[in-house]
């Protein structure tokens, strides 16, 4: 997750738009049309500000809660940060949204006929992270990934104008794989917030005790249950892949971008002999792009 910065602490939307850089998967490449480019930057804008205010890494002094509505003395109650977003989101479908981030999106909803659903999703999913914090089974991850994941990949169908059923399926395993591959990638941060999303039944199978995640390395049950999850990922990765033979031109590389970004990362955790615990791994350009070559060809 990318760390807050300060120097659009007084522009709230150009401050969440310029994560766009940091993110582990291309947002909106130059090689997209401009009219898509614009709609996934403001679905972006919209998904961004959404996990900030869910993980506390909204910009400083107060901005985003003044345009919502939120008193300056309940600034920091993410519940209720994210009813008025929520508040807020419904006035993009009727009304006028007071956050620029969401009069940014209402021109992009009208233009691509986009519902509320996926939007209420990701809501619903940073609710769940302040009153959830341990999943047990990996089934209960995968309902969570339904809501903080999944809606993405939707909503990334409906602007490009390619959603079908098997897409939708194959795109929920593409985005249900990447989030489990980033809660891999920081499980010592999440743990920094009091969040695990390794499920407790894993856990207790590899004998992990949430102490052994909070060390400065991990040990061997620990590399043991992170290769165990990232087979799991690598699984639901490809069980979405064909989502990128189905369609055609940029939208298709745009696509095994996000699967090759996906396959990278495992691959760095796979070579840090998946330690995660001293930080993400991370898998340079040229694995990325050779991962890219492998997905269009339909290899890896």
């Amino acid at each position: 997750m990318t760390v807050p910065g300060t120097a659009y602490a007084g522009d709230p939307e150009r401050g969440t738009l310029a994560k766009a850089a940091d993110e582990n998967f291309p947002v909106a490449p130059f090689f997209l049309p401009r009219d898509w480019r614009t709609d996934l930057m403001a679905v972006y804008g919209f998904a961004r500000l959404v996990d900030d205010i869910g993980d506390g890494d909204l910009a400083p002094g107060g901005a985003d809660a003044r345009l919502l509505g939120v008193p300056a003395d309940r600034a920091d109650d993410r519940l209720l940060l994210l009813d008025a977003f929520e508040d807020d989101l419904r006035r993009v479908f009727d009304g006028t949204p007071r956050h620029p981030l969401l009069r940014r999106l209402r021109p992009t909803v009208r233009r691509r006929s986009l519902t509320p659903e996926p939007f209420l999703g990701l809501i619903a999913a940073n609710r769940q992270d302040q009153l959830v914090a341990r999943y047990e089974t990996w089934d209960d991850l995968l309902a969570y990934c339904e809501l903080s994941a999944n809606p993405v990949g939707r909503l990334v169908l409906a602007v490009t104008g390619t959603a079908t059923p098997e897409r939708i399926r194959r795109s929920d395993a593409i985005c249900t794989a990447l989030q489990i591959v980033e809660h891999l990638q920081d499980v010592a941060e999440d743990l920094g917030r009091d969040r695990v999303y390794l499920p407790a039944e894993d856990m207790k199978r590899f004998h992990v005790e949430e102490a052994d995640l909070a060390a400065a390395s991990a040990g061997a049950s620990v590399r043991a249950l992170i290769a165990f999850e990232a087979r799991r990922a690598r699984d639901l990765l490809d069980e979405g892949t064909p989502l990128v033979g189905s369609v055609h031109g940029r939208l298709r590389l745009l696509l095994a971008g996000f699967v090759a970004g996906g396959r990278a990362a495992l691959g760095a955790i796979a070579a840090a002999d998946h330690d995660v615990l001293p930080g993400p791994p991370k898998s340079g350009k040229a694995r990325l792009l050779r991962e890219v070559g492998l997905t269009l060809r339909g290899k890896g």
